[in-house]
């Protein structure tokens, strides 16, 4: 061991401390609230409403993070961080699970966010226009990855900044974890030329467990990454009717009408249907 250099905890405090490796000083000042002014302080709840969104914009990197990652194992790409074969289905496997943990929090964040009455909200909503969820784009590329793919969405958001119009674009031309999965199955001799091939290379994998052991896994846990984004469209959009009612949104959309004609979005239609035919 001689000739190696230990460090003991709290050495290089003077070089790196915890607040400058997280930037809290930059993290810290990001909550700007809109109300107040002429000496009024701001709305109270305002800095619960941006708090909480910020916090999900952080998630939403960090689920970008791992989609990624889990896309490209499954790809067999470089990077992936695992080898051939199982290894690497194994690591996509893990990288979404990490996806289901986090997507769980988003649902039990509304929680915090609805301990804001609709009055409380009144106070400063009208601040937020033309501001709106609806223009996350985060949000969008996490769709876009999953496999929902919408590019009327860039054309009808007028918003948009040039770097985050060419994001979305990539979004659009990349594959997607649906994509990525079909290689995988690919990969092991399974049809997947068409809808039909692989509905039944998907009952072949879902009957011969032992064989498919990787792909099964892997399947179901696409299975439970779409069903909790739909899990999350249900709980946000009764949260809106309870927080605003029927009324439009801020950025113009029709409020809780567009969040429930979502509801009925799946990324994996075709893993969905596999349950009828067992």
């Amino acid at each position: 061991m001689s000739g190696e250099n230990f460090v003991s905890f709290g050495e290089q405090g003077a070089q790196l401390t915890y607040g400058s490796y997280l930037q809290l000083p930059k993290l810290l000042d990001a909550q700007r609230c809109e109300s107040g002014g002429d000496g009024a302080p701001p709305a109270h709840d305002e800095l619960l409403f941006i708090t909480i969104h910020q916090v999900y914009e952080l998630w939403f990197q960090q689920l970008l993070h791992e989609v990624e990652a889990a896309r490209e194992a499954m790809l067999g790409g470089a990077g992936s961080g695992e080898g051939e074969g199982g290894n690497r289905l194994w690591w996509a496997q893990h990288l979404l699970q990490r996806v289901h943990v986090i997507e769980r929090t988003l649902v039990q964040q509304v929680d915090v966010l609805e301990t804001m009455t609709p009055q409380d909200f009144l106070q400063f909503r009208q601040r937020l226009a033309p501001a709106s969820g609806f223009q996350s784009v985060q949000f969008r590329e996490l769709e876009f990855v999953s496999g929902a793919k919408d590019a009327g969405y860039v054309e009808r958001f007028r918003g948009l900044t040039a770097d985050e119009q060419a994001r979305l674009a990539r979004r659009l031309e990349e594959p997607t974890l649906w994509d990525a999965f079909l290689v995988a199955l690919a990969s092991a001799g399974l049809a997947v030329g068409s809808d039909e091939e692989v509905s039944a290379s998907l009952r072949t994998v879902a009957h011969d467990r032992d064989t498919h052991a990787a792909l099964w896994a892997l399947a179901e846990a696409l299975l439970q990454h779409d069903e909790l984004a739909a899990s999350w469209r249900a709980r946000h959009v009764v949260m809106v009717e309870r927080m605003i009612g029927a009324k439009s949104g801020t950025g113009g959309s029709s409020g809780s009408t567009y969040l429930r004609s979502r509801l009925p979005l799946q990324y994996y239609p075709l893993l969905w249907e596999l349950r009828s035919s067992l």
